[in-house]
């Protein structure tokens, strides 16, 4: 892990603590949570355990949803999405490791209501780098980070969880 880079157990389970008081202030039974190939994955699967959830975890692979698609191509390792249930009037909560611009997020709730039309989506992510390109924000942040512009951010995993701060190529 790089020095400096943020402890993701802490921000795991500040995340946790968190994202249950939302719940119950909400009244939310029975959410399914989804996350996010690949890092927000791992983040669901700890927070999915450290919550107790009942509905298995859902993983969406958002590949054919991203509007960069044809810019940078097809991600070689595509998977398909795997949700337990139809989303048609649950209440979704969606992990993705980083939020930065956006997009990736709007591209999953594309994919999301392509299986049904969910109660309410609450967005849970791991940091937020506030360079957003679509006016789209977290409802549970574990932490923000400002990165310079050279700069990217990697979380790696699953064992352990670190998160890397490294210039770009």
């Amino acid at each position: 892990m790089t020095s400096g880079s943020p402890n993701v157990e802490a921000l795991l389970e500040k995340m946790g603590q968190e994202l249950q008081a939302l719940i119950a202030q909400r009244n939310i039974e029975d959410p399914l949570m989804v996350g996010i190939h690949t890092g927000g994955v791992w983040l669901a699967e700890r927070l999915h355990t450290q919550l107790g959830l009942e509905s298995p975890l859902g993983v969406l692979d958002i590949s054919f949803y991203r509007d960069d698609f044809t810019q940078v191509g097809l991600n070689p390792k595509v998977k398909p999405s795997q949700l337990p249930a139809a989303t048609e009037g649950r209440h979704v909560l969606l992990v993705d490791d980083v939020i930065l611009s956006g997009r990736t997020i709007r591209a999953a709730m594309n994919e999301l209501f392509d299986y049904g039309r969910p109660a309410s989506v609450t967005l849970i992510t791991l940091l937020d780098l506030k360079r957003r390109e679509l006016p789209i924000q977290a409802d549970v942040v574990g932490g923000t980070l400002t990165l310079g512009a050279d700069q990217v951010v990697k979380l790696t995993g699953p064992e352990p969880l670190e998160l890397e701060i490294r210039n770009r190529p």
